[in-house]
């Protein structure tokens, strides 16, 4: 498509933290609805009651142990791993205050449908920096490099994992975990295809700032 964004010679670090900006900012839209987090956080909430660690170090262990996922797929590392792992937390806080007061089931619903949405097309746009992905998003990367299945079911099989795995711990499922598990692999696919960014290409590697 010669007129998508994947065309527009944003700079990869523009794509990079404007793509987690929107990531944050979903996930500050999804969570103001109470319809729950997405399957990484309840894995971490599970985490945090069977150790008694806080949720912050519970996530950061998780995270570590996905990075060590990294080294038998060969994934690269890059700043916006980094970046990643250090500003979505804080863009989701700013975005917190600016939430709306949303009242009914049906508009919550919807306000959290657009919330996933916006999740699947920063993360698009900022994988398609190639500056490095965050550890789960590169995690699903490298495993769909690897293996040449389709991204949506790489990371549909992962979602689901991780889902029933903090659950099975202790961890609080709703109705916004389970639909972001089933259809952020999907979102997410066409999120990359749109930014022109190929998961199953071998050439894919963690570019300079420039």
């Amino acid at each position: 498509m010669k007129n998508s964004l994947a065309n527009l010679g944003i700079k990869p670090i523009g794509k990079l933290l404007f793509g987690l900006y929107l990531v944050g900012l979903g996930l500050a839209m999804m969570i103001h609805t109470g319809f729950g987090v997405p399957p990484w956080d309840v894995l971490s909430q599970g985490l945090q009651v069977q150790t008694g660690w806080s949720f912050g170090t519970s996530a950061v262990v998780i995270s570590g142990i996905v990075l060590l996922a990294w080294i038998p797929l060969k994934q690269q590392p890059g700043i916006g791993t980094l970046v990643n792992a250090t500003s979505i937390g804080p863009f989701a806080d700013l975005n917190k205050p600016l939430m709306p007061e949303i009242e009914g089931w049906l508009p919550n619903l919807l306000w959290m449908l657009l919330g996933l949405i916006i999740v699947s097309i920063g993360a698009g746009l900022y994988i398609s920096a190639n500056l490095g992905a965050g550890p789960r998003d590169g995690m699903m990367v490298g495993l769909t490099r690897v293996s040449q299945w389709p991204f949506w079911v790489i990371r549909t099989i992962g979602e689901s994992l991780v889902l029933l795995t903090g659950w099975l711990l202790g961890g609080t499922v709703g109705l916004g975990t389970a639909l972001f598990a089933i259809s952020i692999g999907t979102l997410m696919q066409l999120s990359m295809k749109w930014f022109g960014f190929d998961p199953k290409s071998t050439s894919n590697g963690v570019k300079s700032l420039e």
